[in-house]
């Protein structure tokens, strides 16, 4: 790093400095204002916060690094802005009459209490697990090798640039709120996306072209099959990305995290008082359909760079002993004084952004699902303070995470490894309870704990057998390999389909739901209606543009 980059991160660290201020001054002693921002963002703030929450550095390490080992393979988890489509046309409607703030709370309302808790629970053990300590470890690991640091008074720089980003983010979180966690974005999303466009134009520049880098993955083989790195369908025998498993179990993830995810779906509850439910939608669709288009990006920003870093260390002029720094290094290696800076505040975007999005949301969920249900008389003020509180615990807890999860094998693997045990309880969940006036309350709260012990079940042997890779000769490994040993994508698909076969069993046996239930929150005539009245042409346009590009990418890299 150079003195002109310094300058340029001092520059932007100052204007990130003045938003939190202004937001600060502004009256927030509401909850509703702390955690959902006062429910006043525009439509491009929320297509914008929506962006910048889900581009973390597990984006800039893992999967620039999948770009650099397997090439387009995880393609399929960022080609996914037509998922984010279903997000503001079919779920927002559900989401904005129910006035909800939580996802639990939406499915107290479908299903029971219960259910509520159970999925509280769950959503906050996977936001320590794989979202504040991933991206907190993956944070840490880019710093370091930016900055080029191994050490900083005696102490591994690592630790150092990991604590510091979790105290700069909860600084800003706590205090500003979701308000901060909205405006920064505005200004976090045009930088990153800059920043990280740079890289790759310059590192196409420093390869030769595009042609190059297809030439140099179009001769590296994934497996002995024909494929090859620049292939996004590969055979259905691959072991590692067979194409049906893939498109499945990307999109299944998909769902839970896009039309599911808390410190996603709160980024489109935002209501002023008294506004009518068709112009609440109006504006959350059009956020949605703005992050489509966003969505598309990081393919471009990180995978294809990995890819180029592939090529230029076939070239010989890359060292690529470690596939998960590619990107960092060639920020080192290949950007000059100045632009060097603007990319590192990409990073510090990512981040910052990301990590205050689940920080916030967690705290979202404490205070609403546990807190305020035991402690119904408290004021406003008493209920953001324990959501800020909430916030620092959260923080401790990821922190301390980060030892365990560094023992559990690379960063991308551990991170769509947990994430695919635990989306088929929240899809089936969900998909059934709205679609479906049939589903029980108990075949709700049954599918959640049975999904959730069957994927920590799964989590668990991974652990104890490499994930899947070890030989293991006692008799009881032996009899379950169908279950330790299954492709991580197939065993998440059977897992969905078990859990929906499950609920509907259930409820067979189990009390209807009562008609309030179904008539709050099941895809019902009047939803229909009021979701008509909420759109025009070009909406429908614009998101058949988002899905016309996801088209085409595949049809390119197929």
């Amino acid at each position: 790093m150079e003195a002109l980059d310094w300058i340029v991160i001092g520059v932007f660290a100052l204007a990130l400095i003045g938003i939190i201020v202004w937001v600060v001054k502004q009256k927030q002693n509401d909850s509703a204002d702390y955690f959902l921002g006062g429910r006043d963002a525009t439509w491009i703030a929320i297509g914008a916060s929506i962006f910048a929450s889900n581009i973390g550095s597990e984006h800039l390490i893992g999967l620039a690094g999948a770009g650099a080992s397997s090439g387009m393979a995880m393609a399929h988890w960022e080609i996914q802005g037509w998922m984010i489509l279903i997000l503001g046309w079919v779920f927002v409607p559900f989401y904005s009459r129910s006035m909800v703030y939580t996802m639990p709370e939406f499915l107290e309302r479908r299903y029971n209490p219960q259910s509520r808790t159970i999925l509280s629970v769950i959503s906050l053990i996977s936001y320590v697990l794989t979202k504040v300590a991933v991206t907190v470890y993956a944070g840490g690991l880019v710093f370091q090798q930016v900055f080029g640091i191994e050490e900083l008074w005696g102490i591994d720089f690592f630790w150092i640039a990991a604590i510091g980003l979790v105290l700069l983010t909860a600084l800003y979180t706590v205090i500003g709120g979701m308000k901060s966690v909205l405006y920064t974005s505005v200004l976090q999303t045009p930088i990153l996306l800059i920043g990280s466009l740079v890289i790759l134009v310059l590192s196409l520049k420093a390869v030769g072209g595009w042609d190059q880098v297809l030439e140099a993955c179009r001769v590296t083989p994934v497996n002995e099959y024909g494929d090859s790195m620049i292939n996004l369908i590969r055979s259905n025998r691959d072991t590692n990305f067979p194409w049906l498993g893939v498109f499945i179990g990307s999109s299944v993830i998909g769902f839970w995290y896009w039309c599911t995810d808390q410190h996603i779906v709160q980024r489109v509850l935002g209501q002023r008082k008294g506004e009518d439910n068709d112009v609440v939608m109006k504006r959350a669709r059009r956020g949605t359909i703005a992050a489509g288009y966003f969505k598309i990006l990081p393919v471009f920003m990180f995978l294809i760079p990995g890819m180029v870093a592939a090529a230029l260390a076939a070239k010989g002029e890359f060292d690529m002993s470690n596939t998960d720094a590619a990107f960092a290094v060639m920020v080192k290696d290949v950007l000059p004084a100045g632009v060097k800076g603007i990319v590192t505040i990409g990073f510090i975007c990512a981040l910052v952004a990301s990590l205050a999005a689940f920080f916030n949301s967690c705290a979202t969920l404490f205070t609403e699902d546990f807190y305020k249900p035991m402690f119904k008389n408290k004021s406003e003020a008493t209920y953001v303070m324990v959501g800020r509180i909430a916030t620092v615990v959260v923080v401790i807890l990821g922190m301390a995470w980060i030892p365990v999860m560094m023992s559990l094998g690379s960063l991308y693997d551990y991170l769509q490894g947990i994430q695919s045990l635990l989306a088929p309880a929240m899809v089936a969940v969900f998909a059934l309870g709205i679609f479906s006036k049939k589903i029980t309350p108990k075949a709700g709260e049954t599918a959640m704990i049975v999904g959730f012990l069957i994927g920590m079940l799964r989590l668990l042997t991974n652990i104890l057998t490499n994930t899947g890779k070890d030989v293991m000769t006692s008799w009881f490994w032996e009899n379950t390999t169908w279950f330790w040993q299954t492709n991580w994508l197939i065993f998440e698909i059977w897992l969905l389909v078990f859990l929906l076969l499950l609920m509907v069993v259930v409820s067979c046996f189990t009390p209807a739901p009562t008609a309030k239930q179904v008539e709050a929150i099941t895809f019902t005539g009047s939803y229909k209606e009021l979701i008509r009245k909420s759109w025009n042409k070009w909406d429908v346009i614009t998101s058949l543009g988002v899905v016309l590009l996801c088209a085409l990418f595949y049809a390119y890299f197929w």
